[in-house]
């Protein structure tokens, strides 16, 4: 018989991963599609939008008309694209568009490339002096989009409604992936449209939002707080923008009915090298926990997910070699009839063991599959439920992308090649 203390922990561990997505999933439901905002706050700010951009000739173009686009009366737009150094037709691109509302920045070698961060600190400082001659920095704000990003139409309308609020000093709008037509990219926009978006709502009434690279919106007063570098050099700079917020006390939302879409990656390989920096990214945040415990503007709840997800990266490593050690030793079993005292369950109980194992691991991507199916409505179900199957595997993707970056903490490798972009054809009509 098998040891009735280490059965019941088996048990809880088992039934926690499909629980914990019911549970989120229930709550996506709970808040539905998103609500438009009809309060005219927000009146008068003013929006720069800023798009990092080196080797950005594929897909710059349309992102530039895009966020020259979003402006309107009430909140007028100006775009600075940063160009840090492109040697391909990005500069020849950008010299298309004739709009006095565009600014670029060229930055070149060997200033340049030195980082997303060292980037966008560069951005700011140019906004900055601007902002300041023209004594408008209290009522700018200032946005991230990626070279392949496009922004929602009345997109800044919304983030301008949630600063209508004086206390709040950052936005983050939700992610989708817009070349949805593989079904590596549609797994990437179940995780950003449905997955992720339930958590960040959740996170919201939390009080601890994360700060994304595309579609993050900060005052301009704020930044300058941390002047002159309100980015860092870490991996996922985004991400750890965020986490200074939190420890200074900075109020963030997180907006629904705003988005920006973005290029999915339709190769496993670049996929996996994507989420390596992520991951790596995400291992270098960890230094920020003693701030977190530290500081008094972090409420309880808002400190255990953080807590969450800048701890759990670490967690993968081990606890992957503890499932492995249980599968293998399961199959061992299952051949010799050994159960190691009772710790494993004998050949008998196999089957049965496995297709509870089985369900377990399917039934939360394919529900899922059913959330984005409902909420968004944009996928044939077939499609979405194939996904949804697929996302065990996707998960995994992640767990290798983890020891991947652990590996690289070690050696302490911080360089990356920058993810080539898939070529689109002017102008792109963005699908949402």
């Amino acid at each position: 018989m098998a040891n009735p203390a280490f059965a019941a922990t088996m048990m809880l561990l088992l039934l926690w991963w499909p629980a914990h997505n019911l549970l989120l999933a229930a709550f996506a439901w709970r808040t539905g599609r998103p609500r438009r905002s009809v309060a005219e706050r927000g009146e008068g700010l003013e929006f720069w939008i800023v798009i990092p951009a080196l080797n950005e000739e594929r897909v710059v173009g349309n992102t530039v008309r895009n966020a020259l686009s979003l402006g309107t009366e009430r909140n007028p737009v100006r775009v600075l694209v940063i160009d840090d150094g492109s040697d391909d037709g990005t500069p020849a691109v950008l010299r298309e568009v004739t709009d006095p509302r565009l600014h670029v920045l060229r930055r070149e070698l060997p200033h340049a490339r030195k980082g997303k961060g060292e980037a966008l600190n560069a951005g700011y400082r140019y906004i900055l002096r601007l902002c300041e001659a023209e004594g408008s920095v209290a009522r700018t704000i200032v946005g991230i989009i990626d070279g392949d990003g496009r922004g929602s139409p009345g997109m800044l309308r919304e983030v301008a409604d949630v600063f209508g609020d004086r206390g709040v000093g950052a936005v983050q709008c939700r992610v989708r992936i817009h070349n949805r037509r593989s079904v590596l990219a549609l797994l990437q926009d179940l995780e950003f449209g449905a997955v992720a978006d339930a958590s960040q709502s959740l996170r919201d009434l939390a009080g601890s939002v994360g700060m994304g690279g595309n579609g993050q919106f900060t005052r301009l007063g704020v930044l300058r707080r941390f002047d002159p570098a309100p980015w860092s050099d870490c991996l996922v700079e985004d991400l750890e923008l965020g986490l200074r917020l939190h420890v200074a006390g900075i109020r963030m939302r997180y907006v629904k009915s705003a988005w920006v879409t973005q290029q999915g990656l339709v190769d496993l390989r670049r996929l996996l090298r994507q989420r390596t920096r992520w991951a790596q990214g995400n291992l270098q945040c960890a230094r920020h926990l003693r701030e977190l415990l530290a500081s008094r503007h972090v409420g309880s709840i808002g400190l255990l997910d953080f807590l969450a997800y800048l701890v759990t990266p670490w967690l993968t490593v081990p606890l992957s070699l503890v499932v492995s050690l249980l599968f293998v030793g399961t199959l061992v079993a299952s051949w010799s009839g050994v159960t190691l005292g009772g710790l494993i369950a004998p050949p008998s109980a196999l089957p049965g063991a496995a297709l509870i194992g089985v369900a377990v691991l399917l039934v939360p991507g394919v529900v899922w599959a059913i959330v984005h199916r409902l909420r968004l409505g944009e996928e044939p179900l077939h499609r979405c439920l194939l996904a949804g199957l697929l996302y065990p595997g996707f998960l995994v993707l992640g767990v290798v992308a983890t020891w991947r970056a652990l590996f690289r903490v070690v050696a302490r490798r911080n360089s990356w090649t920058k993810t080539e972009r898939l070529s689109e054809e002017p102008p792109e009509k963005v699908s949402v």
